[in-house]
């Protein structure tokens, strides 16, 4: 099951250097012990003949293995395969996607055929080639690594990790957890010892991590109201969907150990893990490959440049229009204004946070002049009202579809040009490979002491950033 790129001798060899390059794309499972573990355990190294090599943590439990308690495999980072060309492969690895994000219970490999547009057949064929598992198998994974993580960090009750982790019953849960893990719910909480006064959820990435650069770059961008930048640490208000209701609160996500991001959640959001966590790992960019992107960005790259996302879609996307040919300071009152006038009150929230982004249905239901009265002109008050008129539809269309054609349909919104819909594909999509066209500064940068390029020039000059130009685009705004 291991990537045919690495044969197993060259995967032992990683098993004994300790190699986090590969944390999240190798797992050994050992037969004599029947438990699985990430490259980077420090558990005595078992014999070569006692280990059997895999790709992901869903691989390994179909054969059986068990999660190690000592270096937790729901915590590796993910792989993210942004150069996978094939057709069939990029339709596999979409289908992962949306089964890391599913907060239904009841999902169904027919309900995941639609989403994508094929066969049930046709899927099932395709993820097997891929991963090695049925999309089932991979989704019962995911639930399970996530309880696991629910089970050892926080303290809600056992009915509520189930609920979280995506289980439609209790009975569910206990029967899949005993079945796979030979281990009873409760007694994995005991033996991980996770009876701490506060629930604090763990999130690892690869090293490095530019956590400096991270937050120089949020802090500007914070929104009074909704969140604020602290030494290390950044607080927000959110509100999220999952299973189908919307839950408010606030979180707060601190770099205070190399290697991981420690997570604390308001009461009405641990509900919502299974939905968040995937939102989290995001914005943060913490499943990026910081060797490979350095590769791209050159000598003068900032080791660890990560490219910040956003938590949601319809916030990024507004903060992008009211954005538009102002400074960022400037961007930030505006939208600090629009959530003073529109942004719901959060209740038992940290200073600082008290209100929750505006909603699409509150903006769509505003008029140009209530827009307009913030000092925001009237073509963009159109703007922001057509645009969360279309959201239910935009909020999902052509999510991992091709860039061009994202951007093409984001592009159709009245007063949205290429530039922010390239903004909005590089962090609201989160693609690692958008340039926006006709950034001044970026030109300025590309064009170096000589005479400003021509548009089609800059755009040849940005080549060589690729598939990495959207943490080009971050790079050379920081250096300029």
């Amino acid at each position: 099951m291991l990537s045919e790129t690495l044969p197993p001798d060259a995967a032992y060899a990683v098993l004994q250097s300790h190699d986090a390059r590969f944390d999240g794309r190798l797992y050994v499972g050992v037969t004599s012990t029947g438990i699985y573990c990430r490259p980077v355990c420090r558990v005595r190294l078992p014999r070569r003949e006692n280990c059997r090599f895999f790709s992901t943590a869903a691989q390994a439990e179909a054969e059986r293995f068990r999660p190690c308690m000592k270096c937790r495999p729901e915590l590796a980072p993910r792989a993210l395969p942004w150069t996978t060309m094939d057709a069939s492969r990029t339709l596999a690895q979409q289908a992962a996607a949306w089964l890391d994000a599913c907060d239904d219970a009841e999902a169904s490999v027919e309900g995941l055929a639609a989403h994508l547009g094929i066969t049930s057949r046709h899927l099932r064929r395709i993820f097997q080639t891929e991963h090695g598992v049925s999309p089932l198998q991979y989704l019962q994974t995911r639930r399970l690594l996530l309880a696991k993580a629910l089970l050892t960090d926080s303290t809600l009750p056992v009915q509520e990790v189930a609920y979280a982790a995506g289980f439609a019953s209790l009975r569910r849960f206990n029967a899949a957890f005993i079945e796979h893990y030979r281990l009873q719910p409760t007694a994995l909480r005991r033996e991980g010892g996770s009876n701490t006064p506060v629930s604090r959820l763990r999130l690892t990435y690869r090293q490095p991590y530019d956590v400096a650069g991270v937050l120089a770059f949020l802090a500007p961008r914070a929104v009074a109201g909704v969140e604020k930048v602290e030494e290390g640490a950044v607080t927000r208000s959110l509100a999220v969907t999952h299973a189908g209701q919307r839950h408010a609160g606030w979180l707060r996500v601190s770099f205070a150990k190399p290697g991981e991001v420690g997570v604390e959640l308001s009461p009405a959001l641990w509900p919502t893990v299974g939905s968040l966590l995937p939102l989290l790992r995001r914005w943060l960019d913490l499943d990026a490959d910081p060797d490979a992107i350095a590769t791209a960005l050159g000598e003068t790259g900032v080791p660890g440049q990560r490219l910040p996302g956003c938590l949601d879609r319809f916030e990024l996307t507004v903060r992008a229009v009211l954005g538009q040919q102002v400074t960022v300071a400037a961007a930030r009152t505006l939208a600090g204004r629009f959530v003073e006038r529109f942004g719901e009150v959060l209740d038992e929230a940290p200073e600082g946070c008290g209100r929750l982004f505006p909603t699409p249905e509150r903006i769509a239901a505003a008029t140009r002049d209530d827009i307009a009265s913030l000092g925001i002109i009237g073509r963009r008050a159109d703007s922001l009202i057509a645009l969360a008129q279309g959201w239910p539809r935009l909020a999902f269309a052509r999510r991992e579809g091709s860039a061009e054609a994202a951007a093409e349909e984001l592009t159709t919104i009245p007063g949205i040009g290429p530039w922010t819909a390239g903004y909005m594909l590089m962090r609201g999509w989160s693609w690692p490979d958008a340039f926006p066209p006709g950034d001044v500064v970026l030109r300025k940068a590309l064009s170096g002491s000589g005479s400003l390029l021509a548009p089609k020039a800059y755009l040849e000059a940005a080549e060589r950033y690729r598939p990495f130009r959207s943490y080009a685009v971050l790079h050379l705004w920081r250096h300029s």
